[in-house]
């Protein structure tokens, strides 16, 4: 494969076509939540005939292989298809799934790509697999002495067969934990509310007609346990917490411990930048009653457990204290770690869940957001309650009433005027409008911009990318020559290169060394040697972008944030992280594992947003292609998007949703 050193070589293809030379383009690489590298077939050599048949093809890892084999011994199941079964669950764990429905197993596809002779389409078909006849599979799986059978099945079983899914039995234990606490505060009594104090309070601090959502929301925190605000960007979420918590101050009448939580240091950092700004334009009395609000990770205000990475300081026995506990970011929160906040929670503590469910789900098991708002309703909710607490502006009718049954409000009038081109495009990704998704894409409008390539990807086509990339390097080694560490945090904000994939021509791997090579072609450019030198010497070059890869307890990092290389007062080499007005600046020899990070996926991109935006699609044979992917990119720009590839990788990202097997949203 090709890779670029300067302007003028040539560069590997990403839009599923061919590189300047007309080589071939090999297949994509694969998401972060995947285990199984698609450059790297590896074949389980002591799997048995059926095993080997679909790991060979390429459905099943060697690891899928591996746990399936080793269960199966342990419990002395010889049947192949148990034990196939059972491979394709953990397959389902590893794709983000929960669990395996085995009506559908045999329309599963191969996710791993593989090169083609020159020439050929990578495309991912329905393979031609021995698949068990379903009756005799059902059968063998429900008399293994592996599978537990039904809820109250087996309790020392480690897989569970419940109503056609097969599941690893720790996840569908996750999975009870939430549902069971999603529906027992659901079903709870209203909350002990003074119904004039709320009506005057949410009137008071939502008082435009546009805000008739925002009203809803507001009172169902008053009276329920539970309440779900979901909606799109530029939607108001983040403004309607601070406001609600403002309500729920004066409702309440103490002073209530609010916790605010997201999966990621940096969406906490900016959800609390957020919550704060708005905080600071509310009216004294209730700045004053708020009070300085901090966030933080979810993992962190659960409490470190040493020795684990699944269990923790507050739990069913130890709960937290506080009597709000707001979660940004929602989407990102896989259903083990929502099962254990969920078991940590005072029952009489309010829930405010915050996301967007047509983002991407999780990079582990599970999409609880998307599921909490698709379930249907099992009983009446907050519902009730709401008619004495609302203003007499807002009724919830139609779909709201029904949705509100769920706890679940959904913000739809966008209010940021100055991005609407960017608002109606995330709109038509969303729904699935693939012809006003292209035409917004040829509007020419200033804030989108699509290099559209259908048969090659030449240097031309990269100036604007090139020219980005090379502005953002320059500001933030400016800023990192002069140790002004809030300007350097500040220019990792301007732009961000997004791939699907990690691997392959199309992958982070390679087009991060592009990125790189341009930046410092740029930075040789305008300095002079000593300048260059200085700037390079030593393991950490000034100015070198950063994105933490471990959470690590000591330092306050978690993975998924970003930092940067800055000069300090002595003269050395420190790295700053999180909130531009409040760095936290760590030695570099104390960081935990740390990467480069002059491009990223989409799926690390979650939680953070950049002025400018630019995608690279990848070919559009690529099975990581979905509207999901596409509505997440899209979403994560304030100012302006660039999208790089052909028409056909765009219809087929609007066309194709993600899926994942869960029991979470259907009725018990």
């Amino acid at each position: 494969m090709t890779t670029t050193s300067g302007p003028s070589q040539q560069v590997a293809s990403a839009s599923g076509a061919t590189i300047a030379t007309g080589a071939p383009v090999a297949g994509a690489g694969t998401t972060e939540h995947q285990v199984a590298d698609p450059f790297d077939v590896r074949l389980a050599l002591r799997a048995s005939p059926l095993l080997r048949t679909f790991n060979v093809a390429g459905l099943l890892s060697a690891a899928d292989v591996h746990v399936a084999q080793r269960l199966g011994r342990l419990a002395r199941e010889t049947d192949e298809t148990v034990l196939l079964a059972v491979a394709l669950a953990v397959r389902g764990v590893r794709s983000g799934s929960v669990c395996v429905e085995l009506d559908d197993a045999a329309t599963l596809t191969a996710e791993a790509e593989v090169e083609r002779e020159p020439g050929s389409a990578t495309e991912p078909t329905t393979l031609d697999l021995p698949w068990p006849d379903l009756a005799a599979w059902r059968a063998a799986i429900e008399r293994s002495p592996l599978v537990a059978v039904g809820p109250i099945g087996h309790a020392d079983r480690p897989v569970r067969w419940v109503d056609g899914r097969l599941y690893l039995d720790r996840y569908w234990r996750d999975e009870q934990v939430v549902r069971d606490s999603v529906d027992a505060r659901l079903a709870a009594p209203a909350l002990p509310v003074d119904a004039a104090v709320v009506r005057d309070a949410v009137r008071r601090l939502f008082p435009r007609a546009e805000d008739e959502r925002q009203r809803l929301a507001a009172a169902t925190c008053a009276v329920s346990t539970l309440t779900v605000l979901t909606g799109g960007p530029g939607t108001g979420k983040t403004t309607t917490v601070a406001r609600v918590l403002a309500i729920l101050q004066q409702v309440t009448g103490t002073r209530l411990r609010i916790a605010l939580a997201a999966p990621t240091g940096k969406a906490a950092a900016r959800l609390r930048e957020a919550v704060q700004l708005e905080v600071g334009r509310l009216a004294p009395e209730d700045r004053a009653g708020l009070g300085e609000l901090e966030a933080t990770t979810i993992h962190r205000l659960l409490g470190w457990r040493p020795g684990s990475s699944t269990r923790f300081r507050h739990d069913a026995s130890r709960r937290l204290p506080h009597d709000v506990v707001v979660i940004d970011e929602t989407s990102m929160v896989s259903l083990p770690l929502m099962a254990r906040l969920l078991e940590a929670l005072r029952p009489q503590a309010r829930l405010l869940l915050v996301g967007d469910p047509d983002q991407l789900a999780s990079v582990e098991a599970g999409a609880v957001l998307g599921d909490l708002v698709r379930r249907p309703p099992t009983g009446q909710g907050p519902v009730p309650a709401l008619a004495a607490v609302l203003p007499d502006s807002t009724a919830p009718v139609g779909g709201d009433r029904t949705a509100l049954r769920n706890g679940v409000v959904r913000l739809t009038v966008n209010h940021r005027f100055e991005g609407a081109e960017l608002t109606a495009l995330a709109a038509a990704i969303r729904d699935g409008r693939a012809d006003d998704t292209v035409d917004l894409l040829r509007s020419g409008h200033p804030s989108i911009e699509w290099v559209e390539v259908d048969a090659t990807l030449t240097p031309a086509h990269l100036t604007g990318l090139r020219d980005d990339i090379r502005s953002a390097g320059l500001t933030l080694l400016t800023a990192a020559r002069e140790g002004d560490a809030t300007a350097a945090l500040h220019a990792l904000e301007a732009h961000r290169l997004l791939l699907a994939h990690r691997r392959g021509p199309a992958g982070v791997a390679h087009w991060a060394d592009v990125a790189e090579s341009w930046v410092a072609e740029a930075a040789l450019a305008e300095a002079t040697s000593a300048e260059a030198a200085a700037d390079q010497a030593g393991p950490w070059p000034l100015g070198l972008p950063l994105l933490v890869t471990t959470n690590d307890r000591d330092t306050g990092l978690f993975n998924g944030d970003t930092g940067v290389v800055v000069a300090d007062e002595a003269g050395s080499r420190v790295a700053v992280f999180g909130d531009p007005d409040r760095p936290l600046r760590i030695s570099p020899h104390r960081l935990p594992a740390v990467v480069p990070v002059h491009a990223m996926t989409v799926h690390r991109a979650q939680g953070s947003q950049f002025a400018r935006v630019s995608l690279v699609l990848p070919p559009a044979a690529s099975p990581l292609l979905t509207r999901q992917l596409l509505y997440t990119a899209a979403t994560r720009a304030r100012e302006a998007v660039r999208l790089i590839g052909s028409e056909e990788a765009v219809r087929v990202a609007v066309g194709r949703e993600i899926r994942r097997a869960s029991g979470l949203a259907l009725p018990r």
